[in-house]
């Protein structure tokens, strides 16, 4: 009994003396302040890295990054290279767009009215003629004219149009001023007919008909008449090739441009 007091007594003076220890040491400051300053420009340098490859990103997409080849420059700082094509993209974008612009105006293209003063047989033959154009007051670009035709000066996809219109007053006291003597022909059965032609170089300029419309009119009334044949499409021209329009009966052709007029225009190689 006394030797189980002797240790509860030993017991007590261990305890406190491992509590008196205790205080004779300095307590141990934490680490973690000193790695939160570290945490954090990790956090700040993988933010930058982030914006800087997004913007790198959204300037390749939009074409004014450019590629960088840095086999052509091995004796270069590699930081030297990387950031010359982001200098190259905040440069003025408007002197690049101006400079990739194609000019609408480049394409071959022609517009040309009828030629108000021709003289067309008025006995109502309808042997087809080819019409005459305005190129005065027609529009032509890189494609010459001559004598009725088109001439194409640079191979490629054409769109070509044309459009005649037809008119006539019969005898019953109302004259057409611009087609004097009109009234003694027969028009009761009347072929107006449109023929659209296309001289082929690789044919040794042999003309085949490209387009073909129209109609035949039956005019019994004495009042004013008119009809209007349109027509258009898509061909493969070659340089040195040509066009041009044939009708019936162009002693009755309108002649004026708003009505009559015949075009083309590329569209592509």
């Amino acid at each position: 009994m006394a030797a189980t007091h002797s240790e509860y007594r030993g017991y007590l003076r261990n305890t406190v003396d491992i509590e008196a220890g205790q205080h004779r040491f300095h307590p141990v400051q934490s680490s973690e302040p000193t790695y939160r300053p570290l945490l954090f420009g990790t956090l700040a340098v993988m933010g930058l890295l982030q914006v800087a490859s997004s913007v790198a990103i959204l300037l390749h997409l939009t074409g004014y990054l450019q590629e960088v080849d840095l086999s052509s420059a091995p004796h270069r700082p590699i930081e030297e290279v990387q950031t010359e094509p982001v200098l190259n993209a905040l440069r003025d974008t408007r002197k690049n767009g101006r400079r990739c612009k194609t000019p609408k105006e480049s394409l071959p293209a022609a517009h040309l009215p009828i030629k108000v003063q021709q003289e067309f047989s008025k006995k109502g033959e309808p042997r087809a003629i080819t019409i005459d154009w305005d190129e005065v007051h027609g529009y032509r670009l890189r494609m010459d004219y001559q004598k009725g035709k088109l001439l194409v000066m640079e191979s490629g996809f054409y769109y070509v149009y044309a459009k005649t219109c037809f008119r006539y007053y019969k005898h019953g006291g109302l004259d057409d001023s611009s087609h004097p003597g009109i009234s003694l022909v027969d028009v009761s059965n009347t072929q107006l007919i449109q023929y659209v032609y296309h001289e082929s170089i690789k044919l040794n300029s042999k003309a085949v008909v490209l387009m073909k419309t129209g109609s035949t009119m039956r005019w019994d009334i004495t009042t004013y008449n008119m009809y209007c044949a349109q027509q258009s499409r898509g061909v493969r021209l070659d340089e040195g090739d040509a066009l041009f329009v044939n009708v019936s009966n162009a002693w009755m052709l309108d002649p004026e441009g708003e009505g009559t007029y015949f075009g083309a225009i590329k569209l592509g190689n």
